[in-house]
């Protein structure tokens, strides 16, 4: 005890942080950045930097996303779509060959209908008893389709001027530090839903509902609200994320995201410490895995290691991911760990 009070200030930090659930991976992304920067000194470069935080970005923000509905014990895998059918509303309603309205309200729009799709996937995952994997199935196809009628299979121009264009895209000649308006928004977002997630009531339920669905409901969590509502923000999350990225880039692709990108969210939380059984989680541990993910990729990449290895990587990954939850959580219920 005599001990433990007279730890210096740097210990008692030191501790508390390798008690947290996201200090292994965080360590992790530390360690293949130091790697990557020791192999090639073109890892530290500004234009490596950018081109990582770009990237990260609207991966991140879908994993948020699913670590919300992931802890609560569900999954979507039609967010890839959202991420293009968002930007493909606000063309449709805002750019001078169509409707030529003014952007924020194609904007509006293309939010509205990813909350639309996002409380569709969860009503009929709740209230129909469809288990959710398969009801995103089915939506990833419905809204690949809706897409590519809507945009004709063509690539188009995402509409908006220079302001719309500053504040959520950003051109590269202004980024700050390497990082663009789309990173800050996304890292705002991260910080937000960690918060929500940490302290509020909506996080305690959300945690509840995936741990022990039939004792949340008995003490009182209305866990069909809790399961609708992070699927509504999961889907608001991913069309965000698709109307971040079409700004940035500026142009709308329809078969942009869709699998790919969800499978790299999900990958990204649960080698973050989400697990995929519910009850257990972290928006920032998904974040981080995310940007582990992708310090791969572009390390791999500036190092001239095959493509191929980045998909064995990835999959011994979540393997390891998962073995260890698995494991603690057995331990846990063992009352070996606390």
């Amino acid at each position: 005890m005599e001990a433990e009070r007279r730890a210096s200030p740097g210990w008692r930090v030191a501790g508390a942080f390798i008690r947290r659930r996201e200090a292994s991976i965080f360590l992790v992304a530390v360690g293949l950045s130091v790697y990557f920067s020791i192999e090639s000194a073109a890892f530290y470069s500004g234009d490596n930097v950018k081109n990582i935080t770009e990237t990260m970005a609207p991966i991140a923000l879908i994993a948020a996303g699913e670590v919300m509905l992931l802890i609560c014990g569900e999954i979507d895998l039609a967010v890839g779509r959202v991420y293009a059918l968002a930007p493909a509303i606000v063309y449709v309603v805002s750019s001078d060959e169509q409707n030529g309205l003014p952007i924020w309200v194609g904007m509006l729009a293309a939010l509205a209908v990813s909350a639309a799709v996002g409380l569709t996937n969860g009503v009929v995952t709740t209230f129909l008893r469809v288990p959710s994997f398969i009801t995103t199935l089915g939506m990833l196809f419905l809204l690949n389709g809706i897409t590519l009628h809507l945009l004709e299979g063509t690539q188009v121009f995402m509409p908006g001027g220079d302001l719309f264009q500053d504040i959520f895209g950003s051109q590269p000649d202004e980024y700050f530090l390497y990082l663009n308006s789309e990173f800050f928004w996304v890292l705002g977002i991260v910080l937000a839903l960690q918060f929500v997630l940490t302290y509020t009531r909506w996080g305690l339920h959300t945690l509840a509902t995936g741990g022990n669905l039939i004792g949340a409901a008995e003490s009182g969590v209305n866990v069909r609200t809790i399961k609708i509502g992070n699927f509504v923000l999961a889907n608001l999350l991913a069309g965000f994320a698709g109307i971040l990225d079409s700004t940035r880039i500026t142009t709308i692709v329809p078969l942009q995201g869709g699998p790919d990108i969800m499978f790299l969210a999900v990958a990204g939380a649960v080698i973050g410490g989400t697990s995929l059984f519910g009850g257990v989680g972290s928006v920032i541990g998904g974040f981080i895995g995310v940007a582990v993910l992708v310090i791969l990729r572009t390390g791999f990449n500036i190092i001239g290691v095959s493509a191929f290895t980045f998909d064995l990587i990835i999959g011994l990954a979540i393997i390891a991911s998962m073995v260890v939850n698995v494991q603690v959580a057995r331990l846990r219920n063992l009352g070996r760990l606390q």
